[in-house]
């Protein structure tokens, strides 16, 4: 019997990629998606996708579409989300509704329709941010989690985060799952709902559940036109038509960027896993990258005359550095990423060099409303 496995957010980066990855396994694939003009290029699939999966063009709150969507389904993959951080700090509701309230719906047809009888697993996208800052290393204290960064401390150039005990420097360490939730925005919060909401729902059920922490991903075929998430296609676009790169902070916050291939290998492994397994998963590189490293390879890469400068601007809820322990996704999963960030920046870079420039004042439209809602600072850098 073919397997039908439905993609919430189907249409969109990872969605796409994974469509792919089923349909060559030989599984029936269902898409549902509402093509947010945020996010999606045009509102129809790409040729090589349109007529081979099923699609259901609509909102994931939409109940009866949700309900058309789920039934006779065998394996979900729930990627269906607002996202960016930042811009989760003011579309409260709107960041709450589709990402809670969609999972909700949802589940509640799962549960009281019985629409998906043979519903044997179900991944939903995490997030690394439902970990805020992450694991830290104090000489006194040792591993430690730290709070948010206080606004008077990113207003003297105090950027680093601080022992919660003691209040003195601490050291990166790799961010393993058992780290408590300590999210540092609107969308980190909801991110946990979302995950801990399906992980329930699996668990009393009795199937597989999997909640993916994806960390940052990047790879050809993200959105450039999304001036919200994204800091390679940001970048991308402001080398290439030779405009100022403004980095905040230092410029020495770090993200685990991880690619998107190693994310669908991870995420198809999930779905055809043989279990039983419930719980969370890291899904990331295992490396951290600085943002002015980032910068300067694009700016290379393009040959291009922008100047990179460091504002000291800091964004209230961004977290300092990132990096995943993946041990556990290999673990359970046989998974370890196989692309490194210069290799994988080449592969993103080179298609994007392909694309048609975006609109250049879009992203600085989004510094000004984070700005205008007072979630932008600037410091006195020592």
């Amino acid at each position: 019997m073919n397997q039908t496995v439905l993609i919430t957010g189907g249409a969109g980066f990872i969605g796409q990629r994974l469509c792919r990855a089923f349909l060559g396994q030989g599984m029936q694939v269902r898409v549902l998606d509402n093509f947010s003009p945020q996010i999606h290029a045009s509102d129809v699939l790409p040729d090589d996708l349109a007529g081979k999966v099923e699609l259901i063009k609509a909102d994931v709150r939409d109940r009866d579409a949700m309900k058309q969507a789920l039934t006779g389904v065998h394996a979900i993959v729930h990627l269906a989300a607002e996202t960016g951080t930042g811009q989760s700090m003011y579309e409260i509701d709107r960041y709450f509704s589709v990402n809670v309230q969609g999972t909700a719906t949802m589940l509640d047809l799962l549960q009281n329709e019985d629409c998906a009888k043979d519903l044997r697993s179900i991944v939903v996208a995490s997030s690394r941010a439902v970990y805020g800052e992450g694991a830290y290393q104090c000489a006194s204290h040792g591993t430690v989690f730290p709070h948010q960064r206080t606004r008077e401390h990113l207003s003297a150039g105090m950027f680093e985060p601080v022992c919660p005990v003691c209040v003195k420097p601490v050291a990166l360490l790799p961010t393993a799952e058992t780290a408590p939730f300590l999210p540092m925005s609107m969308y980190g919060l909801t991110k946990q709902v979302q995950e801990q909401a399906v992980l329930l729902f699996a668990r009393t059920r009795g199937i597989n559940g999997f909640g993916l922490r994806y960390q940052n991903v990047y790879g050809p075929g993200q959105s450039l036109k999304n001036p919200y998430t994204g800091i390679l296609a940001v970048f991308s676009n402001l080398a290439r038509q030779n405009q100022l790169i403004e980095i905040y902070e230092d410029g020495e916050e770090s993200r685990d960027f991880v690619y998107i291939d190693d994310v669908v290998e991870a995420t198809v492994r999930s779905v055809n896993h043989a279990g039983p397994f419930v719980g969370a998963l890291n899904v990331g590189s295992g490396q951290a990258t600085s943002v002015m490293t980032v910068a300067q390879e694009i700016k290379q890469f393009f040959n291009s005359d922008s100047e990179i400068t460091v504002t000291g601007a800091f964004r209230v809820g961004d977290i300092r550095h990132n990096i995943a322990d993946v041990s556990v996704a290999a673990e359970v999963l046989g998974f370890t990423p196989g692309v490194q960030f210069k290799d994988g920046l080449k592969h993103f870079l080179t298609w994007a060099s392909q694309q048609p420039a975006e609109d250049k004042a879009a992203y600085a439209r989004s510094v000004s409303e984070l700005a205008d809602k007072g979630l932008m600072g600037s410091s006195r850098q020592p």
